[in-house]
């Protein structure tokens, strides 16, 4: 997607893609240094915190501020409940949600797999989304995520799961290693 923008599209980007160790870890650290990525801790509490302060100052310089609303990849292909994170970033910031959706993307790079094949990853963009309203809210802040990733399925015509993708990922997880 930061491809085909014509602005410099800046990702909050797990930190573990900048701590990773050896020679692989260094060039996947560099990479993303060079591609303009800003690491963040996801394990909750502050740290979590410090990752949406650091959205907002991306989004307060007037940058494009690329999040995945899921908080992860999709183990499976089909669209998972969005973290409110988005939510808080769209009503505070004030800037507009882009919706986009990828296809392929599932296909290109397997979760597990280092290589991408080489295809073309299909995207289709929506209308502005803009949100207002009471960013403490926690009700408010799930019926904004959720409508955000409504326009994201109704983009995609993937199929909605209603759970995180990072729960579907430990259930599935924990059948493969019972097999």
């Amino acid at each position: 997607m930061p491809l085909v923008v014509p602005r410099k599209v800046t990702f909050l980007a797990k930190s573990e893609y900048f701590t990773s160790p050896g020679p692989k870890g260094l060039l996947k650290k560099l990479t993303f240094i060079a591609l303009g990525q800003v690491p963040v801790d996801r394990t909750g509490g502050r740290r979590s915190e410090a990752a949406l302060i650091t959205g907002l100052e991306v989004l307060g310089e007037g940058k494009c501020l690329g999040i995945y609303p899921e908080g992860t990849r999709s183990p499976d292909g089909r669209l998972y409940k969005a973290r409110t994170g988005i939510a808080r970033l769209a009503i505070e910031s004030g800037a507009p949600i882009i919706p986009v959706a990828m296809f392929n993307t599932d296909k290109i790079q397997p979760t597990g797999k280092v290589i991408p094949k080489v295809m073309r990853v299909g995207m289709t963009f929506g209308e502005p989304m803009y949100f207002e309203g009471d960013s403490r809210d926690a009700a408010h802040l799930r019926d904004v995520a959720d409508t955000i990733m409504k326009r994201i399925q109704q983009l995609s015509g993937q199929e909605y799961v209603d759970e995180y993708a990072t729960k579907a990922k430990r259930t599935k997880s924990e059948s493969d290693s019972e097999e």
